[in-house]
């Protein structure tokens, strides 16, 4: 072979090597606590519960634990970053590990509900994985997270929603509502300080959804003494989201005061998801405020103790662009615009892509 031929295949080499190179050696790592938003199989793991069809119809064409017909916005987040989806602390057979953890349960809140794993469990559990981690690494087991991988991960946080619906389902006023958000959001501030404190430099923050508009609030909250918004939704409920995220923002400058070292992305998850509501008809949505899988028919498609996976209950058909998937969840539709969303970085305070924030 002559010295400009073998020059040649050199530098193809180093063109097709380098890139894989780089993409092996960037492992995006991501640690999520929450609610059933991101709950990818913690509760039924957890408490040995079955979430029966038609929960899973598309994509997995199986139940999986997660509170949708199919994908939750987290799994198209993993897409979005090309890791595997996250499997849940609590889930003893055939977890996968590489990529990081999912801590969060379906009615988890900041604090002990009749869901034992409230935000500050979750903390502990994954103290216990990372130093689990730490202990097993050395022999080759257990999830082979390095340190600087732990340091570098992005730990999200997407809690609140059941904050908010269990003191108006307890009969608080709006103004009782309202008055036990601070200790909420101290729980959220001390969660996010003992990751920090335990070496996390990527921390991110959703706010909560618009309650109001959810088809099990309408359903069985409305009175006829109620106000609702222009699009028909619940404005106390509403009103009561946007007050906690009040409070998450300012939770989030005064976290960046603290720790100009750590980088905090805060995402407004209500307007992403109210925007679906307001403008359903650009993303093909019909009847946003009914429910896909439920009881009732219109308006809301919702009736307690007839809920989705009842035998009372039927789905729409496979295919009917819905927001809501059973009246408190969104459809695999709508997750994956809300993934899409996130993604862009365009609802990000500050807008640093999660892609970028990852890697």
């Amino acid at each position: 072979m002559g010295t400009k031929s073998a020059s040649f295949w050199v530098a193809l080499m180093l063109v097709v090597l380098v890139p894989l190179m780089n993409f092996v050696d960037s492992k995006c790592i991501l640690f999520n606590f929450g609610d059933s938003n991101s709950d990818t199989g913690g509760l039924t793991a957890g408490l040995g519960l079955y979430l029966g069809p038609p929960a899973g119809r598309t994509f997995f064409n199986r139940t999986t634990g997660r509170f949708c017909d199919g994908r939750l916005y987290i799994d198209f987040i993993c897409e979005g970053l090309k890791i595997n989806f996250l499997s849940h602390y609590l889930e003893s057979s055939g977890p996968d590990f590489t990529h990081g953890v999912n801590f969060a349960v379906a009615g988890a809140a900041t604090t002990t509900t009749a869901v034992p794993f409230p935000l500050s469990t979750q903390v502990f559990q994954f103290l216990h994985f990372k130093n689990k981690t730490r202990e097993l690494r050395p022999q080759g087991r257990g999830s082979l997270i390095g340190e600087e991988e732990f340091r570098d991960a992005v730990y999200s946080f997407d809690i609140g929603q059941n904050d908010i619906s269990i003191g108006f389902s307890n009969n608080l006023t709006y103004q009782q509502v309202v008055e036990t958000f601070p200790d909420s959001i101290s729980r959220i501030k001390n969660a996010v300080i003992s990751i920090i404190e335990n070496g996390g430099s990527k921390i991110l923050i959703y706010n909560t959804g618009p309650l109001g508009c959810l088809p099990q609030t309408l359903a069985l909250r409305k009175r006829d003494s109620s106000t609702l918004d222009s699009l028909g939704c619940l404005a106390d409920y509403n009103n009561a989201a946007m007050a906690f995220n009040a409070l998450l923002d300012l939770l989030c400058h005064d976290l960046r005061s603290q720790y100009d070292n750590v980088i905090i992305v805060c995402t407004d998850m209500y307007a992403i998801k109210y925007d679906l509501f307001a403008n359903h008809t650009k993303f093909g949505f019909e009847h946003p405020l009914m429910a896909c899988c439920g009881h009732g028919g219109p308006p809301y498609n919702y009736r307690n103790l007839m809920t989705c996976g009842q035998p009372t209950a039927t789905a729409c058909p496979i295919g009917t662009r819905a927001v809501s998937w059973d009246g408190v969840h969104y459809t695999e539709a709508a997750n994956e615009i809300i993934a899409s969303k996130i993604l862009s970085s365009s609802y990000s305070t500050p807008q640093i892509k999660l892609s970028c924030l990852c890697n």
